[in-house]
């Protein structure tokens, strides 16, 4: 009988993961019917029957240059990533194998960052990138995005390392490892799957992010939110080509996160939560 009612709660919890998950997908797959249809079908009124024309994609590609704003997310997001990376690996060592009465604080500091308003600095954030040139630059928002997401590529890292054995280590200094040799050789190898998760995790909250690549670019170096955002005009919103860019901008994060979802999943669940 214990077993029916286990079986009747896996189904049950099996539906309403769909469920919600389908829910929060709705708005992403109407997006990309929408860009299938023309823009007189588009504002006519809701419906989940594209005509499958590409008038949209096309219009798109015409007014902008895609592949331009496409190569800009993509060396924002990945330099900033590496960057973050060289920065948190050896911050989250020191944290986890060389705890001070501090490191609590250091950390709780760090993420209580996230939580202020990224409006509150935009002004004193602006006049810095201004006056060091860094504005509209791939440089600069590369920056920019690495410091953003830095807290949460630390606290993620901090996390796996604490669950590698202290005693691997104590061993490689025992054998004469040196301490780059311990993070490089011994401490970071144990940790790629954490380090994957982190990664990955990292370039999609970069390619998302619209609040600062909006803000400090303009043309050289906007990357896909700055696309989306073109097609939005004083004459009104073309939802079509809206959602023909949107579809566009979109399409190679959801490709990336569905081949790599095991390792985003174990990164969340690890990282982030634990």
């Amino acid at each position: 009988m214990a077993r029916a009612v286990s079986t009747r709660r896996k189904i049950g919890f099996t539906v309403a993961a769909w469920a919600v998950a389908l829910l929060i997908f709705f708005p992403i797959l109407y997006t990309i019917i929408t860009s299938f249809k023309s823009e007189t079908e588009a504002i006519a009124g809701f419906s989940l029957v594209p005509s499958g024309t590409l008038e949209s994609y096309a219009e798109v590609q015409a007014q902008s240059n895609y592949f331009k704003f496409f190569l800009n997310s993509v060396i924002i997001a990945v330099g900033s990533t590496i960057l973050a990376l060289l920065v948190a690996i050896p911050a989250a060592w020191s944290m986890a194998f060389s705890p001070t009465k501090r490191t609590k604080d250091i950390l709780m500091w760090m993420l209580s960052t996230k939580m202020m308003p990224a409006v509150a600095v935009l002004v004193p954030i602006y006049l810095i990138f201004r006056d060091t040139y860094l504005l509209d630059t791939r440089i600069g928002l590369t920056v920019m995005l690495m410091l953003i997401n830095l807290p949460i590529v630390v606290w993620m890292l901090y996390t796996y390392f604490r669950e590698i054995p202290g005693e691997i280590l104590e061993a490689a200094r025992m054998d004469g490892a040196t301490l780059w040799g311990e993070i490089v050789h011994v401490l970071t190898p144990m940790a790629v799957p954490g380090i994957a998760s982190t990664m990955l995790l990292n370039i999609i909250l970069a390619w998302n992010e619209a609040f600062w690549t909006i803000r400090l670019t303009t043309t050289n170096a906007a990357p896909l939110t700055a696309f989306i955002a073109s097609f939005s005009s004083p004459q009104g919103l073309f939802w079509a080509k809206l959602s023909a860019a949107s579809t566009l901008a979109i399409a190679p994060i959801l490709i990336m996160g569905w081949f790599s979802q095991r390792q985003l999943v174990r990164g969340l669940t690890f990282g982030a939560v634990k």
